[in-house]
């Protein structure tokens, strides 16, 4: 299959430009995904918002960033990934500013829906202009800070939630969580403008409209209950809803199968599929995900309620996490190329083995060297297995694929945080039932997620050898 959306690749200081530009829409992106958690107890106290309101303050921006990142992929593809992106940037910053502004929680939900759509636009462009515009060591070194800004923006966004609403700027409260996009939004905009390569899209491609509303209505399914349940005490329409999701997922299968075997251009194509470690990558993500997605909630929630910190110390606890993930993350290349393909297995090993050591430390009840330990080694662990993990996956898939790779990685990767607070946040709820119950809730919910490190390493030694991926011979 053609592609006209090639370009050639750019120059070292261009090609640092570029990169930096599309690392800067991918951060802004990510850290509202967290940012939001930390400021929600102001949100709710000064928007008089009710416990459903609240959640889908927080979840309404995960919720239409994880439904439309296939279709942003595609349309990037379709209609140019530098106009998309940008469209994407300009709706976030405006969304940005329009939830800096809420004067309801109604009005903030709208604003976190919109926001969400134009980061889903604008995210998926960045590892499908990274797939084309990067060869060889550069695109794996491109790779390894783009799961780095990934990662470590879910940090930074619980850690500048818990600076911006304690400074409390001009009695603004959890206003400037929102309002700091919009500046970076604005420099963003005149920079993509400058930096992004012009590409006329692909109108061959087409949109897939089936596929598209199949794999919606399965993502809706799936994420409404996952973010609603537990604050409506799961009833029996969130069970529904996720029957609901496996009859639209097979449905999705049946309509992207009819749309390969009839020439269409389906959303996800088999050849997509059978890039040597795009499956297993996609799988041991999912799981490594929602056990970072889990552990940013544990530790937020059981810093504040159940050791009664404020959203400061909540976000300053993971620094260290911060800290090792991002050298880990930009360091493991540096290693000999025999040893890539286990780091995966052995990064999310180390996970296990820190969240066990975090279930112990939490049990005592109180912040202490040991638990900050313990959240360093899970970072360093996380770092060592996404990078690689993401540069294994991506290795082989097709430039002509490129598109549609990033959306199925960027959707499993959010997809896997939405599973991962939901679950294991509803075991830590379950077994809390007053602020003194916090240590032995964190205790037997840490050690539930060590279960699932051990399920992603599992699922990490189905990657391609070392022969066949960055570090290899044939590369």
């Amino acid at each position: 299959m053609s592609n006209n959306t090639t370009v050639a690749a750019p120059a070292e200081t261009s090609s640092r430009g570029l990169l930096a530009v599309l690392l800067t829409g991918v951060f802004i992106a990510i850290l509202d995904v967290a940012i939001a958690n930390v400021a929600a107890p102001s949100i709710g106290t000064d928007l008089h918002a009710n416990g459903a309101e609240l959640q889908l303050v927080v979840a309404g921006y995960i919720i239409t960033y994880a439904v439309l990142l296939i279709t942003g992929a595609r349309l990037g593809d379709l209609v140019g990934r530098r106009k998309m992106f940008l469209a994407g940037a300009a709706v976030f910053t405006a969304a940005s500013l329009a939830c800096g502004v809420a004067w309801t929680a109604v009005a903030l939900i709208v604003f976190r829906l919109v926001q969400g759509a134009g980061a889903a636009l604008m995210v998926p462009q960045v590892l499908s202009l990274i797939q084309l515009n990067f060869a060889g060591a550069a695109r794996a070194k491109a790779l390894s800070a783009y799961a780095t800004v990934i990662a470590g923006g879910a940090i930074v966004g619980q850690i500048a939630g818990g600076v911006l609403v304690s400074a409390d700027i001009l009695g603004s409260g959890w206003r400037p969580v929102f309002l700091v996009n919009v500046p970076v939004g604005l420099v963003l905009l005149i920079a993509g403008a400058r930096t992004l390569p012009k590409d006329s899209g692909n109108p061959a491609r087409k949109l897939d409209l089936p596929g598209v509303a199949t794999l919606s209505l399965a993502v809706i399914a799936l994420v409404l209950p996952l973010v609603l349940g537990h604050e409506l005490d799961w009833p029996a329409w969130t069970w529904v809803s996720l029957a609901l999701c496996v009859i639209f997922t097979l449905a999705f299968a049946w309509v992207e199968n009819r749309s390969s075997r009839t020439g269409g251009s389906p959303l996800v194509h088999g050849e997509l599929l059978r890039a040597p470690g795009l499956v297993a990558g996609a799988l041991a993500l999912l799981a490594a995900t929602a056990n970072y997605g889990a552990i940013l909630f544990l530790i937020a929630f059981f810093v504040q309620t159940g050791l009664s910190h404020g959203a400061l110390a909540a976000g300053l606890v993971f620094l260290p996490s911060a800290c090792a993930f991002g050298f880990a993350s930009m360091n493991w290349r540096k290693l000999p190329a025999r040893w890539h393909r286990l780091l995966p297995s052995a990064g999310l090993l180390l996970t296990m083995l820190a969240l066990t050591g975090l279930a112990f430390a939490m049990d005592t009840g109180h912040i202490s060297v040991w638990m900050e330990i313990c959240i360093l080694l899970f970072g360093l662990g996380m770092g060592s297995a996404f990078s690689p993990l993401f540069t294994i996956a991506l290795w082989k898939v097709p430039p002509a694929n490129a598109a549609d790779a990033s959306g199925v990685l960027t959707t499993v990767m959010q997809l896997g945080q939405v599973i991962g607070v939901a679950v294991f946040g509803s075991v830590l709820l379950n077994l809390m039932r007053a602020p003194s119950d916090a240590p032995h809730a964190g205790f037997v919910t840490a050690l539930v997620m060590a279960a699932t490190g051990v399920l992603g390493a599992l699922i990490a030694l189905g990657l391609p050898h070392a022969n066949n991926t960055p570090g290899g011979s044939t590369s």
